[in-house]
């Protein structure tokens, strides 16, 4: 294996978040390559009701792609690193609407989920970014 460590991932998480959707493919290619797995998925909405269909989303995301196994381990290190990720942008998007998007990386023991969305409505926007990380050992 090699030196890759936490921060490493989460720049590859921030990477997937930020990605075009026609670019996601070459990423998991080169990420692929290199022993990382990644997904990402898209998603918009009103922050407060979106939080928990955002965390199902990522799950799914990450089990689909085999970023994380089909268990209650892989399933809850997503769920709560993509939990810490959207809560870092709550101040920003309470009441609000968000739209972008959720990147996931996982290599080693070091799983990242970044949430990259545009917050506010209408076409008056911020930009959001909150990261989450977890250990998972398989």
């Amino acid at each position: 294996m090699k030196d890759i460590r936490s921060i490493d991932v989460a720049r590859v998480a921030i990477r997937m978040a930020m990605s075009r959707r026609e670019d996601e493919a070459a990423l998991k290619e080169r990420y692929g390559k290199e022993g990382i797995k990644v997904a990402a998925v898209d998603y918009g909405g009103e922050y407060i009701n979106s939080i928990s269909k955002i965390i199902e989303r990522a799950v799914v995301a990450a089990k689909r792609e085999g970023v994380v196994e089909d268990n209650h381990v892989g399933e809850g290190a997503v769920a709560g690193a993509t939990h810490e990720a959207i809560m870092q942008i709550k101040d920003k998007a309470m009441g609000l609407n968000i739209g972008g998007k959720i990147g996931i990386a996982f290599y080693g023991e070091h799983l990242c989920v970044c949430a990259f969305f545009a917050v506010g409505m209408l076409n008056l926007n911020e930009v959001a970014i909150g990261l989450g990380h977890r250990s998972l050992k398989y």
